[in-house]
């Protein structure tokens, strides 16, 4: 026989789920539920919103789904309006991964829902979810960008035999070379190589106070490791902790880095002290295909893997191209590396704070 429709009353036994916007008061919630949701990152932590508002003074909405108190999924967006790359929604700005992350598929429909709804009442012109899974297969994507992860052996002899010939050749070069890692309290050093070498690559460079927000809000979990030679700083990387992963985040070094192999053996010195610590799982980041970058981390044994950059256009025929490859920032950044450094760090965050 046919089963028969439900009744009100069996109905009353799955309680609704709400969504709603998070409040302070919701932070330590936040905060569990991350650290326990498989599909949760660093980047979905409740400091975000912090770092973000206050480094560049874009709106945060961290949505929540509940069902009497308990979560059952978050999404956390940054509303960017910039004058010359458009108007847009992004899970999550300035981040490599973001998107929904839920417990029940439940949650994360109706966090989905509330996300297109919330697009349209800030009139943007797209919504986009940094997935490392597809999601949404009816949406745009942004076939632009791989990331890099891979599982680490405790013993850091292991890792480094792990390293193809060439590039170990490179590491061993850098240890032969008398070079020392330490870990730094303050930015400083951090923003003096880093800052130098976007600069060289003709991007322009965030604030210093976006860097130090980023310390003072996630405290250890946020590792400044800096290389020096003869008490000269070389390079530089501030890494990200998150449960059993480091993510080395944001890294550069000076000009003699290139002659004492200082980023290799930098690179090397996070994962070799991450896996004394513990640490399972080296994640490199994302990179734009066919760029150096890319190059770089498939040297060192890395596969590429596709991350889900999941668009849902609103306003507008096409997806923007707001990335270093597209033609028309040629001659931008052919004139922003002849910059002298001063002026780059001086007006550089005026126009990386809208880049999201």
């Amino acid at each position: 026989m046919p089963a028969s429709a439900p009744n009100q009353s069996s109905l009353s036994h799955f309680p609704a789920l709400q969504v709603r916007e998070a409040t302070p008061s919701d932070q330590q919630r936040w905060e569990t539920f991350v650290e326990s949701c498989p599909e949760a990152t660093f980047f979905h932590r409740f400091g975000w919103k912090k770092v973000i508002e206050e480094a560049f003074g874009h709106r945060i909405y961290l949505l929540l789904a509940e069902c009497e108190g308990t979560i059952e999924g978050i999404l956390p967006l940054g509303e960017i309006r910039s004058r010359f790359f458009g108007h847009s929604l992004i899970s999550t700005p300035f981040c490599v991964y973001g998107g929904v992350a839920a417990t029940t598929e439940r949650a994360r429909r109706l966090l989905t829902e509330r996300a297109c709804e919330l697009a349209n009442e800030c009139g943007v012109q797209y919504l986009e979810l940094r997935n490392r899974e597809e999601r949404n297969s009816d949406w745009q994507r942004k076939d632009l960008y791989v990331t890099f992860r891979k599982e680490i052996d405790p013993d850091p002899e292991k890792n480094l035999l792990a390293i193809p010939r060439k590039q170990r050749a490179m590491v061993r070069k850098g240890i032969a070379a008398n070079l020392e890692s330490v870990i730094d309290d303050d930015i400083e050093r951090f923003f003096r190589a880093y800052s130098e070498s976007v600069r060289n690559l003709g991007t322009p460079v965030f604030s210093k106070r976006y860097f130090r927000l980023l310390k003072e809000t996630f405290g250890n979990d946020c590792e400044l490791l800096t290389v020096v030679r003869d008490n000269e700083l070389v390079a530089s990387v501030m890494s990200f902790y998150f449960r059993d992963e480091v993510l080395p985040y944001y890294g550069g070094g000076k000009g003699i880095a290139r002659d004492y192999k200082g980023n290799d053996f930098m690179y090397w010195e996070v994962m070799k002290r991450a896996c004394q610590q513990g640490v399972r799982w080296f994640d490199y980041g994302r990179s734009k295909k066919g760029t150096g970058s890319y190059r770089f981390k498939t040297h060192w044994g890395f596969e590429p893997e596709p991350l889900h950059y999941e668009v849902k256009v609103l306003r507008g025929a096409e997806i923007p191209e707001v990335n270093p490859l597209n033609p028309k920032y040629a001659k931008f950044i052919a004139i922003w590396k002849r910059l002298p450094l001063s002026i780059a760090n001086r007006i550089g965050p005026l126009i990386a704070n809208d880049l999201g």
